[in-house]
């Protein structure tokens, strides 16, 4: 199982941190800050797998991490992932990332976190991987951007909602609505039309 993804730059500043396991705040922080020392430590030459038993409080949790460019891109799993598995989906994730911003950079994962959560979101769902074909990441990440757009976008929302009240067509204003034994008495509505 995939216990933590977590993207940070060469300064340690995380730009993507999701974790699948419930942890306070302060052992999230603590596990970032451990966990870049110890990939940064490492030489370019040295193997992508590094045990971090001691940082997740079990013996069988590994990191596996890719550098690109100025980003880190690493996942925290358990003994029952393979490590080539997973270095082949951050491979997936990254690539994946590049299409969908055309030549992804860090000030895309600033500015654009809810697509790269959604992009997260389309590969690993707690802690499971659910998905490593890039084309149908890629073309679920279009569809919601449709969607997004046809919608107007999630700040037009409560614009959309109180045009569609105001547009509602009752031939008459309702006085009393009954609902079995409840009678409810309607006050006048002219003041808000």
């Amino acid at each position: 199982m995939i216990n933590a993804v977590l993207v940070f730059n060469n300064h340690g500043k995380p730009r993507l941190v999701r974790f699948y396991q419930h942890l306070a705040e302060e052992v999230q922080q603590q596990l970032i800050r451990e966990t870049f020392h110890l990939v940064l430590k490492r030489d370019e030459h040295i193997c992508n797998f590094l045990e971090c038993g001691s940082l997740f409080g079990g013996a069988d949790y590994k990191l596996i991490y890719r550098h690109y460019a100025t980003l880190y891109f690493v996942f925290c799993v358990d003994s029952s992932e393979s490590e080539l598995g997973i270095l082949d989906l951050i491979q997936v994730f990254v690539e994946t990332l590049d299409k969908c911003f055309e030549n992804v950079c860090e000030l895309d994962l600033i500015f654009h976190m809810d697509k790269v959560h959604y992009v997260l979101q389309e590969v690993v769902i707690g802690g499971m991987v659910l998905e490593t074909n890039m084309n149908e990441i890629v073309a679920q990440v279009e569809a919601q951007s449709k969607l997004e757009k046809a919608e107007g976008g999630l700040s037009a929302a409560p614009s959309r909602a109180v045009s569609a009240v105001k547009n509602i067509n009752l031939p008459e204003i309702p006085r009393n609505i009954n609902i079995g034994d409840i009678n409810i008495k309607v006050p006048s509505l002219s003041q808000f039309m």
